[in-house]
């Protein structure tokens, strides 16, 4: 698998039963702290091999960093904050490569392994799904607050909470319940990634817009003007294929707004959707039906 359906990660087979999950990701700082921010990126960078169905082994530190500016601690603690991050998926940290740059910025690359018959790519939706988000929406507009020092605490605390949660239990629990499709929502937003799934798997996508969790503060900062560049670019890329509501309008901003370590969105059968929402609530995790797949009709997204 390549870029062809622009799908989360590569996956090149090595044997019959084995094959690589491949991804890289970088971002630049989105909060102060430089521990948080290395967990934030690594959290990031790990979601893609989940969103395929796989699971990370190994990873490689990518760094820039403007030495002449930041002290070497700032860089110790972005890196151990990544490790702990790692830690806890279970990941080996295998070594990486660092750059003098006048912006910082840190990601991984990583590498998982799958079972070939197990993928679960993002153009395999069928109509009847039902669609299923792991984690509210609204990491990219408090993060613009954040760096306006106009967010409020409470949503401070929501944005890095979710930012640093790894998605690995609601990828085990994907596959549990026989996901037909995934991707992980980052950073062209709710609409984007759900466009790729529909034009991919050639289905409309309904979403139901009262029933997409949102973080709090998230309306009252865009009231405030807290939003991001790249959620206007999505917006202007994307409301070409939306259909139902004004979408260039400011009601449907929060679902442009580019993620940083989204949640899943998950296409599953009716019968396997309620057995994962039901597991989900057993085990603690954050899980909402926000749609459904429709047969392919004029336009890839419906907004309901």
């Amino acid at each position: 698998m390549g870029p062809e359906t622009s799908d989360d990660a590569g996956i090149y087979r090595i044997a019959p039963d084995c094959a690589l999950v491949e991804t890289a990701d970088i971002i630049t700082p989105l909060v102060d702290d430089p521990f948080t921010f290395g967990r934030i990126a690594a959290a990031n960078a790990v979601s893609d091999i989940y969103a395929m169905g796989g699971r990370p082994v190994t990873a490689m530190n990518l760094v820039f960093f403007p030495a002449c500016s930041l002290s070497g601690e700032i860089l110790r603690e972005i890196l151990a904050g990544g490790r702990n991050v790692l830690d806890e998926a279970g990941v080996c940290l295998v070594g990486g490569h660092t750059v003098e740059d006048d912006e910082l910025k840190y990601g991984l690359s990583v590498t998982g392994l799958i079972d070939p018959g197990a993928i679960v790519r993002n153009a395999t939706a069928r109509p009847g799904d039902w669609l299923i988000l792991t984690k509210p929406l609204g990491t990219g507009i408090i993060s613009t607050a954040i760096k306006g020092e106009m967010a409020m605490e409470e949503s401070v605390t929501e944005a890095i909470r979710w930012m640093t949660t790894l998605n690995r239990s609601a990828a085990d629990l994907m596959r549990a319940c026989n996901a037909s499709a995934a991707t992980d929502v980052t950073g062209f937003g709710l609409i984007g990634h759900a466009s790729e799934m529909a034009r991919g798997a050639g289905v409309t996508i309904r979403l139901r817009i009262g029933d997409i969790p949102l973080m709090p503060g998230v309306r009252e900062l865009i009231a405030d003007g807290m939003v991001p560049a790249g959620c206007y670019r999505n917006r202007d890329h994307y409301a070409p294929l939306v259909a139902g509501r004004d979408a260039v309008g400011e009601a449907l901003l929060p679902f442009f707004d580019p993620q940083t370590s989204g949640g899943l969105l998950i296409a599953l059968a009716p019968e396997d959707g309620r057995s994962f929402l039901a597991e989900a609530d057993v085990q603690g995790i954050f899980a909402r039906q926000v749609g459904e797949v429709l047969p392919q009709q004029s336009y890839p997204i419906v907004i309901a």
